[in-house]
């Protein structure tokens, strides 16, 4: 297994995955950061044999050492592949792409009626941060795991920020998670990029119009394609020296990414972005 893993992080540092690293140092050089070092490691979770071959799901846990003028920070990507092996040398391999959608849900979800619900709320910006960094490349077994866990995971963070819940039993009312069911503004990334637009009463997000203006335990939400069906959430557990957003997720698990997503293979130049600010 030692030899094994050797042998793919020997590959991933090759020229061959000039795509991938290209993406990357293109971001950096605009963010005006400096990638002092690199570690990888991880594991692989399936393999499979055909003839004389075999092909490999392999997680990818890479860590990027950042520069910026004086101030240092640790980057962390959870990068899932796929990599053939034939006769001891890898003769193919390809990120695995994240499945953007999990399930269709509503746009707009309505706001509860009832009065019992306190305007706003009082938000554990720190809280919810810790949590984030508690659980960014792990699954809180109090929780489902979904297999596009991003919306999951981010409300798992609101909830542990003392966001309150409401709606349940109803799927397409309120932001709420219980036992073996939950709301579809809980699970879905569509519908809470809606639901935080939307909402008065409860859990609530104000549009912000810059990634800059946005604080730790602030919430962005992604439509990769542009096409109106929005893809990806994720929450802002830190700021650069330039003071832009660094960003926790899950499905590809991230910790202190840069907000932007420009290094993802999801990502287009016509993706789109919202900023909420939480709780206020």
């Amino acid at each position: 297994m030692e030899k094994l893993k050797r042998l793919w992080l020997d590959f991933f540092q090759s020229e061959r995955t000039a795509d991938w690293w290209g993406r990357k140092k293109d971001m950096c050089k605009k963010r005006d950061t400096e990638i002092v070092r690199i570690q990888g490691d991880g594991h692989i979770f399936s393999k499979i044999r055909y003839d004389n071959e075999w092909v490999y799901h392999y997680l990818l846990h890479v860590s990027f050492f950042m520069k910026q003028g004086d101030h240092f920070h640790l980057e962390e990507q959870v990068i899932p592949y796929q990599f053939r092996l034939k006769n001891g040398e890898v003769v193919n391999h390809k990120e695995i792409e994240p499945i953007l959608q999990q399930e269709s849900a509503p746009s707009i979800l309505p706001d509860d009626t009832r009065n019992d619900l306190e305007e706003r709320f009082s938000y554990d910006r720190q809280a919810a941060v810790q949590y984030a960094e508690r659980w960014w490349n792990s699954y809180n077994p109090d929780y489902r795991k979904f297999d596009v866990d991003c919306t999951n995971y981010i409300s798992q963070c609101l909830r542990a920020g003392g966001a309150p819940m409401h709606g349940a039993p109803d799927r397409s009312r309120g932001w709420w998670y219980s036992g073996d069911n939950w709301s579809f503004s809980w699970a879905v990334a569509h519908s809470l990029r809606w639901y935080l637009s939307g909402s008065t009463k409860g859990l609530q997000g104000k549009e912000v119009q810059s990634a800059e203006e946005l604080i730790p335990g602030d919430v962005i939400c992604y439509d990769f394609q542009g096409d109106g069906r929005w893809d990806h959430n994720t929450i802002v557990v830190a700021k650069d020296a330039y003071g832009m957003p660094l960003v926790n997720a899950h499905t590809d698990n991230s910790r202190n990414r840069y907000w932007s997503y420009e290094d993802s293979t999801a990502w287009t130049s016509d993706i789109q972005y919202k900023f909420f600010r939480i709780g206020e």
